[in-house]
């Protein structure tokens, strides 16, 4: 089972999510999207710690998530860690889920992370019951097939860079047509135009002077 949430704090609205417990954790580090934050209480043993993901939208990126948007991640996470929750503060990291690395010798739901560099960390203090409220207000439960859903994103997004590139291309020849026509209109152009001129010094250079004098008895 994961749970999902909807952080109104940002517009438009941030999607986060959990798993029920740690066996689910280990399916959603499995099967998380390129797109995703891994956020997580930080201490010996994190994989005792809630672990909640936060998707990003897009061209956003994690190294600038608004304070607010943090703290309702991190809030959920101490609010679900059975240890967090009696601590005053804690240290809350987080990471791109492609940060995240999965050793065979690691328990269930542990992790590590390729790149220390990559994470960062908050802390959480007290536990804000009307962030916690307005969270759980939007609270739903759904048992999705995580693979799936992310062999259908990463073909969508495929779909959208070929698209964009497309764009992108289509609108290079249009205005690649429009120099054209421009200049069939006014043919004269290119003869003032200074990028085109060359001095008698940088025709030297190039071999390519004339000796008008020979020219003339």
């Amino acid at each position: 089972m994961v749970y999902y949430f909807t952080s109104t704090v940002v517009d438009p609205p941030a999607k986060i999510y959990m798993g029920k417990d740690k066996e689910e954790n280990e399916e959603l580090i499995k099967y998380g999207w390129e797109e995703d934050v891994w956020v997580c209480i930080f201490h010996v043993h994190p994989h005792s710690s809630a672990h909640v993901y936060l998707r990003l939208q897009n061209e956003q990126s994690w190294e600038n998530l608004s304070a607010e948007l943090l703290n309702d991640c991190g809030q959920l996470v101490k609010d679900n860690s059975k240890d967090g929750r009696k601590e005053k503060s804690v240290t809350v990291v987080y990471t791109p889920w492609s940060n995240l690395m999965k050793a065979s010798r690691m328990e269930v739901g542990e992790v590590s992370f390729h790149n220390q560099k990559l994470v960062k960390k908050m802390t959480v203090n007290l536990k804000d019951n009307k962030v916690i409220k307005r969270l759980e207000k939007t609270k739903t439960e759904s048992y999705p097939d995580l693979n799936d859903e992310k062999i259908t994103w990463e073909k969508e997004k495929r779909r959208l860079e070929r698209e964009a590139k497309n764009a992108k291309k289509k609108e290079e020849l249009r205005l690649e047509q429009e120099r054209k026509e421009l200049a069939n209109k006014n043919p004269y152009e290119s003869l003032f135009n200074v990028a085109d001129m060359r001095s008698n010094y940088q025709n030297a250079k190039d071999g390519e002077t004339i000796d008008l004098e020979d020219d003339f008895m």
